[in-house]
């Protein structure tokens, strides 16, 4: 068998591909059995959504330009969120290399969304029951989250865990592309890109390496694994 070298998962997100069309929202929420907690609950500020799409104006009335800019769990190598955890629910894992929830340790302190600087933590405030036939929608590989934790994106970790099982059955490495979160195969325009940063070769260590990269709040040293590429041209980024 292949002698497997350990990955480091990363996101590339490109603002001058994206166009706000939100379907690495519904995508992941399809993925992830993340709840629509309708309305009301929304207008409360307890929506259950992985990612948001942050939009920005640019311009002056009339003429007026939107920017968008998706949101997730930005997959801290320093994350700020797990010291603070008095039951170690937030965790780094040790094959993956990314930060994931532990949802049956989880006690609902928010002190891990309190911490959080990219606000990509979201608590999960009721337990919500799809009806028949609904409920055979749901992702077995997936947990169904019950009232009071925390919930946030894992670059869909179940895939991940998934591809390498069968690379390691298959006794070979990991190609480039192979693994997908739900989020990067719904985007139309191509605008996410995952992969592995340890791989100078691959699509997203190539991508993170541009000229155009940023972090998002890179001065607070989290060492986040999500890089964003500025946008070019007159609609910015």
């Amino acid at each position: 068998m292949a002698e497997e070298r350990p990955a480091k998962w990363g996101l590339v997100v490109d603002l001058d591909r994206c166009t706000g069309c939100n379907a690495c929202i519904a995508a992941c929420s399809m993925e992830n059995n993340v709840p629509f907690v309708g309305e009301d609950e929304v207008a409360y500020g307890r929506a259950l959504y992985w990612i948001r799409t942050q939009r920005y104006w640019e311009g002056e009335y009339p003429a007026v330009t939107p920017t968008f800019q998706p949101v997730m769990c930005q997959q801290c190598g320093n994350a700020p969120c797990e010291p603070v955890c008095p039951v170690y629910a937030s965790v780094h894992s040790e094959e993956e290399q990314i930060n994931l929830a532990v949802y049956n340790r989880c006690v609902g302190t928010r002190y891990c969304a309190n911490n959080c600087p990219y606000f990509a933590r979201v608590f999960n405030w009721f337990d919500y029951e799809l009806p028949e036939p609904m409920r055979s929608y749901l992702n077995p590989d997936v947990t169904v989250r019950r009232r009071g934790v925390m919930e946030k994106c894992t670059f869909c970790v179940q895939r991940i865990v998934r591809g390498r099982q069968k690379a390691r059955a298959e006794g070979r490495e990991l190609r480039d592309g192979e693994i997908q979160p739900a989020c990067v195969q719904a985007c139309p325009a191509e605008a996410l890109v995952f992969g592995d940063l340890s791989d100078p070769e691959s699509r997203v260590s190539q991508l993170a390496r541009s000229q155009r990269r940023y972090h998002l709040l890179e001065e607070l040293g989290t060492l986040p694994r999500v890089t964003y590429l500025k946008g070019v041209g007159n609609h910015g980024g």
